[in-house]
């Protein structure tokens, strides 16, 4: 007999993401005893301000990130304001890197507060990625005072739908085995990277499950949703090859929205783009980039897109600074025949800041 050679199985990858639970509010409550217990928003309480992060007793009446102050107080009257202190924020963040680094190199960060490690080659003899979890768990809590909840997967996509199953201070492991059912029984309105637009398509399409998405066929998806198509099949089969990657240094911060109804006026436009603006400005302070070029990107109904950009000589220095360029550069595509069904907001070209500068500026509440 002719001997066969070795077949070595495809690696099975080790993913934990780590997810710091309510971190902003979390770390106020824990410096100031009096706060504990209590609902708490980080942000400012004056009439036109805005959460920029609610504790777990404030999230149980329906305050969360990004909501106008007022609309919070309205739903909790008894709600709690302390200002950000972002230099304390972005300094236990570290404390919490150095954590996870005494277990593996590969780290990709995605905010202050969570991280993906790929620990597949940095197990320790006998050690699993659910024991390595517990630990870097236990390392948070015991040094910083902090709770964390941590996700374990075989990939970047599961190990962050597993980190929110038993939040706050839980862990949750979706195993090989596993993955193709626990996709196939979410809705696909809970998949990370399905904003609210896309999951209300979804829906009217008739796929409101990761079984219904898994049923779709690879050209119906590219069909309706362009390059993310491809993705949405892929994870529908709990499939996402994504690397986990250390840190690189970034170009650009950006976000955007999808709108349910289309927007036809600069003033609908203009209370749209604000909360889009301040999640921009809240990165770039995160990350303590500061930049000079603003682009802004609009999507039409009829899927036409365009981009309007302003470099100026020195970076943007404040919320209301990003707020004003961004609306210099909307200001003039009104009055629109066509409705606008996505904006966006970029901030590139960076510079190094200074320590961090108050967050929040003033606009219009979205009470939609």
């Amino acid at each position: 007999m002719i001997p066969t050679p070795d077949v070595q199985p495809p690696c099975v990858r080790k993913i934990i993401h780590i997810d710091m639970d309510a971190f902003y509010a979390s770390v106020e409550q824990r410096d100031n005893p009096d706060l504990r217990g209590k609902p708490v928003a980080v942000g400012f309480g004056r009439a036109r301000g805005v959460v920029a992060a609610a504790s777990y007793e404030a999230r149980a009446f329906g305050v969360h990130s990004a909501m106008p102050s007022v609309t919070a107080l309205r739903k909790c009257p008894d709600l709690i304001f302390t200002p950000p202190r972002f230099d304390v924020y972005r300094r236990i963040s570290l404390q919490i890197r150095d954590i996870f680094a005494r277990f593996t190199p590969i780290i990709e960060p995605l905010a202050l507060d969570e991280a993906y490690l790929d620990i597949t080659d940095q197990l320790a003899a006998n050690q699993t990625a659910t024991a390595a979890a517990e630990a870097i768990r236990a390392a948070i809590r015991s040094e910083t005072g902090l709770t964390a909840s941590a996700g374990v997967s075989y990939n970047k996509f599961l190990a962050k739908m597993a980190s929110g199953q038993r939040k706050p201070d839980g862990l949750f492991v979706i195993t090989p085995k596993m993955g193709p059912a626990f996709v196939a029984a979410l809705p696909v309105h809970k998949f990370h990277g399905v904003g609210p637009a896309t999951a209300e398509k979804m829906r009217r399409l008739g796929i409101e499950t990761g079984a219904d998405l898994k049923a779709c066929a690879p050209e119906f998806l590219r069909e309706h949703f362009g390059k993310a198509g491809g993705f949405y099949f892929a994870i529908a089969r709990g499939v996402d090859e994504r690397p986990v990657r250390p840190d690189r240094p970034r170009k650009s911060i950006g976000a955007e929205n999808t709108f349910l109804a289309d927007v036809f006026t600069f003033e609908d436009a203009r209370d749209r783009i604000a909360p889009i603006a301040l999640k921009v400005w809240t990165a770039c302070e995160r990350t303590r980039l500061m930049g000079r070029s603003v682009t802004l990107k609009v999507k039409y109904a009829d899927f036409q897109q365009i981009t309007r950009s302003y470099t100026a000589p020195d970076p943007i220095a404040s919320a209301d600074e990003l707020l004003r360029r961004s609306l210099a550069l909307l200001d003039p595509l009104f009055p629109s025949q066509k409705g606008v069904r996505l904006l966006g907001v970029t901030v590139s070209a960076f510079e190094e800041s200074a320590p961090s500068r108050q967050l929040g500026f003033a606009f219009a509440p979205d009470e939609s």
